[in-house]
């Protein structure tokens, strides 16, 4: 028996890539399609699948390593008991046996569609009507492929199948036909529009529900909206992932909302109010208070986004930015300087501690 190694014209210590790399050029050189009415090339290339399909699969190449020849000495049985070492390999990788039934048809594709809104809209939630173009039935041939409408024939490979048993020595196992793609069909006289594949590109329109509270990547699932099946096989899923586009007051955490907002130098010291805008179009009173700080936080409960599928809501965080002021008149900065002169009144706790801390380092 060859071994596999040697098939597929690699060494033993392979990895993965080159294994593969190897099997492609092979079976590109092989293919019954380049090959045409010639039974060595066809045999060569169910020999070189084969091996691969052994060694690609970690498993079956450590197995096949481990026994090398000795696996299939008396016939392939071991010990006089038992199955052999195809069947090992059936019950181990091959669940319920080979053959039965015919190809099922293949599903759709399924569709990602990404989708940009608003952190309005993510508020509120709304109905969006979108127009995507699809892979659908094609009306020239009804989706089956073929010019005159008729039923394609069954595929002579695998007889309709869409898989084929190979048989490495005592190696047996399935894979997907490689002519037929596992369809188990093949059009012999394809529709022009199409050129076989039953299918043609159209534009789909469809109204989308995004509710209030969805969050960045989470995504909508559309079940049959997406490519239709090749010759009346049911159609694949549409997702639309969503995005929100970057807001220029609101940064968004989860349920909460985050804002920044700039004070005056006076009026962090002696306290004010102001309103803000919410996504929701109204506005909310905030209280400053007297003395706050740079990066001080304030929590607004209840006001920011909605949770998705709950009647409760995330919180507003504002967070102050004390603004110095610049292009003084001179009456300002006389009334700055007076304010600079007067005595200290422990004022500026954090500036004061500093500054102790600075003697008390200049001391030591």
């Amino acid at each position: 028996m060859s071994d596999l190694y040697d098939i597929l014209g690699v060494d033993r210590s392979v990895d993965a890539a080159g294994l593969k790399s190897a099997y492609r050029k092979l079976a590109m050189k092989y293919h019954p399609d380049r090959n045409p009415d010639n039974p060595e090339a066809e045999a060569k290339f169910k020999e070189v699948s084969g091996a691969y399909e052994i060694l690609k699969d970690a498993d079956k190449r450590r197995m096949y390593d481990t026994h090398g020849s000795a696996a299939f000495e008396n016939g392939g049985r071991q010990g006089g008991g038992g199955g052999g070492f195809a069947d090992i390999f059936e019950q181990m990788f091959g669940g319920g046996g080979f053959g039965g039934g015919s190809a099922q048809p293949m599903t759709g594709a399924d569709v990602r569609v990404n989708l940009t809104i608003s952190l309005e809209d993510a508020y509120r939630g709304l109905e969006k009507d979108l127009t995507i173009p699809i892979n659908s039935h094609c009306k020239s041939c009804d989706g089956n492929g073929t010019r005159d409408g008729s039923e394609p024939d069954n595929c002579e490979q695998c007889n309709g199948m869409g898989k084929v048993r190979m048989q490495q020595a005592l190696f047996a196992f399935e894979q997907t036909c490689p002519v037929c793609r596992g369809s188990g069909q093949m059009v012999t006289d394809p529709c022009r529009t199409c050129r076989g594949s039953g299918l043609e590109e159209k534009k789909q329109s469809l109204s989308v529900n995004i509710p209030a509270g969805i969050e960045e990547g989470q995504r909508i699932r559309l079940s049959g909206r997406g490519e239709s099946g090749p010759r009346g096989a049911r159609p694949g899923d549409l997702y639309i992932f969503i995005q929100i586009a970057e807001h220029k007051l609101y940064e968004r955490d989860g349920a909460n909302l985050h804002c920044e907002i700039p004070i005056s130098m006076v009026d962090a010291a002696l306290g004010t109010s102001m309103e803000i805008p919410l996504p929701t179009g109204k506005r909310v009173q905030v209280k400053i208070p007297a003395g706050t700080q740079t990066s001080t936080q304030l929590r607004l409960r209840g006001k920011g986004m909605p949770i998705l599928r709950r009647e409760q809501f995330g919180d507003l965080f504002v967070h102050t930015r004390i603004e110095t002021p610049v292009n003084l008149s001179k009456r300002q900065t006389e009334i700055l300087e007076e304010f600079r002169n007067e005595p200290k009144a422990n004022n500026s706790p954090q500036s004061q501690g500093f500054m102790d801390k600075v003697k008390n380092f200049l001391k030591s």
